[in-house]
């Protein structure tokens, strides 16, 4: 062991530990088998103390994973207990209220142990595409009825894979070989992260992380809070109507920030939904803090230390904040639209600072194809594809096209997404007068249209929103457009809940744009020009909108 290490040396280390976990992230995504993870990167990848805090996190990943995986792994530690942790143990969940907020993301945790001491945890988390169930979609009452739920319990022990749970897992998933294969991915992840960090620890001479993990938290949460001491004192409100399932959903926040304290109460907020949009707390800490922590201490790590601050508080039974057993299965709709209800509260006390409100919420799209004739001998596939409507203006700059913010995730390319499964992507372009007008418009949204390939009926699962409320546009911007999903022969369908589509048809989703910023009579003449060149406004709405006529 070298000498008490200073400042400097843990900036080293730190420097050190942000490569460890993203060659951890690397893994999973080199060795995954599911779309979602190695094209979207719909995954999260850190390291954390003893204690279940989190330390680093991968820069891959969402927030929606890293966040509320830095409340998980203290689940993991409660329940199993250090007394009952070997080296080579893998520990395992999808329970949406103790992991990430649904059942098609897995964590895994590992134990990391060093000359036989206990002295931390690698964790991972990712999203598979099938657990059985109705299938990822909203239509279900009950979260039994979303799919298998999988305890905190060992995947291994001592490095012997439990064959009972392979077996369990295999048994009820419509892809077995793609979910256990994405299950020994989110383990091998975490044990090329163990390697790094035990070769980092020989090359600087440390048997254990303490004195590295407090360093950092204690730095990242003394900066946080410095951070929110410089946010105006007050009390700041804002509420948005969103789509919902059956009926509107109010989103409701009320922001009280004092000194170096800030605590984000969404009181206010409708009920939790007989459908599975409902968002168990964890989601929703983790968006809200995402949220807050981009406008108001960006450049701080994001860690436990920086997350503490952030006082988050939903009304239980609320859809923000939903109690066992309800469907929970695209929690995302609501968690990925928090960000949009905290910054208009924020935007009070930091104008100019944040963007105007998004698409934000994922058009994620899961397509059940099936043989149109059973004795046909095609087989049955799983598609998921992940799609992005466009962001809201920024104060100084325009907003982003066909952009998954918040979730941060990528776009599967139409190449791959044909290669899993029998459809076609005929049509896959950004939606022209999508995004709202603006001094800074709004980004744009998509349009995609997919048809069953010969021989083949798909049913899809809808989780759309912002087709009945569009994103608002901020200080006179005009919101953006609304989202639609249809046929391509104009039959309207729903934006949410199993449908299908058969041989022939063709599926048309017009993805919804993000709003614009400040009033449009203040864009610069040449912005709508070049827009008007783009094709990203039509001649009638540079007329409509900016008073522009060429």
């Amino acid at each position: 062991m070298k000498e008490t290490p200073t400042s400097i040396d843990y900036q080293v280390m730190w420097n050190r530990l942000i490569a460890v976990v993203e060659e951890q992230a690397t893994t999973l995504i080199r060795t995954a088998f599911s779309t979602s993870v190695r094209e979207a990167g719909d995954l999260s990848a850190g390291l954390f103390d003893r204690q279940g805090r989190m330390i680093a996190q991968a820069v891959t990943g969402t927030p929606g994973h890293v966040n509320a995986m830095a409340e998980s792994v203290t689940h993991f530690v409660r329940e199993i207990g250090p007394q009952d942790m070997f080296e080579g143990d893998v520990l395992i969940t999808n329970d949406p209220w103790l992991g990430t907020g649904h059942l098609h993301d897995f964590t895994v945790v590992s134990p990391v142990f060093r000359n036989g001491t206990h002295i931390g945890f690698f964790a991972c988390t990712a999203h598979v595409v099938d657990i059985g169930g109705r299938g990822f979609g909203p239509d279900a009452n009950e979260v039994f009825e979303e799919g298998l739920l999988i305890p905190i319990m060992k995947f291994a022990e001592r490095g012997v894979v439990s064959k009972d749970l392979v077996r369990l897992i295999r048994a009820n998933v419509r892809t077995p070989d793609q979910t256990v294969g994405d299950i020994y991915s989110l383990a091998a992840c975490n044990g090329t992260g163990d390697r790094r960090l035990q070769a980092m620890l020989d090359e600087f001479g440390f048997d254990d992380i303490d004195g590295l993990a407090d360093f950092i938290i204690d730095t990242s949460r003394a900066a946080t809070r410095a951070a929110i001491a410089r946010v105006p004192d007050g009390s700041y409100e804002n509420t948005m109507q969103v789509d919902g399932y059956d009926t509107p959903v109010t989103m409701q926040i009320r922001l009280v920030v004092s000194g170096e304290t800030l605590h984000a109460d969404f009181a206010g907020t409708s009920g939790m939904s007989k459908f599975g949009v409902n968002c168990p707390e964890v989601y929703t800490r983790a968006y809200a803090c995402y949220g807050l922590k981009c406008a108001i201490a960006p450049d701080v790590p994001n860690n436990s230390g920086s997350l503490e601050p952030f006082r988050i508080t939903a009304p239980e039974g609320s859809i923000l904040a939903a109690r066992r057993p309800a469907p929970v299965s695209v929690r995302h709709v609501m968690g990925h639209l928090v960000p949009d209800v905290v910054l208009g509260a924020l935007h009070q006390a930091l104008p100019e600072t944040v963007p105007a409100e998004g698409a934000s919420a994922l058009w994620n799209i899961q397509i059940s194809a099936r043989a149109r004739d059973p004795q046909s001998g095609l087989p049955d596939r799983e598609v998921l594809m992940f799609n992005s409507g466009g962001t809201g203006a920024r104060p100084r700059l325009d907003g982003l096209s066909a952009t998954a913010f918040p979730s941060g995730v990528s776009t599967m390319s139409v190449e791959a997404t044909e290669q899993v499964g029998p459809i076609v992507v005929w049509r896959k372009d950004l939606r022209t007068g999508s995004g709202g007008a603006g001094a800074q418009r709004g980004g744009l949204g998509q349009t995609i249209e997919i048809e069953p390939r010969q021989g083949y009926d798909f049913h899809f699962n809808a989780m759309f929103d912002r087709v009945h409320n569009p994103a608002r546009g901020r200080d006179g911007g005009l919101p953006g457009a609304k989202g639609r999903v249809e046929l391509t022969d104009g039959t309207p369908l729903r934006a949410k809940g199993r449908q299908l589509v058969q041989q022939g048809q063709r599926l048309r989703l017009c993805l919804p744009g993000g709003g614009g910023y400040g009033s449009p009579d203040a864009r610069d003449p040449k912005a709508v020009a070049a827009d008007l060149e783009a094709e990203f406004i039509t001649a009638d709405q540079a007329k409509a909108d900016y008073g522009y006529e060429g």
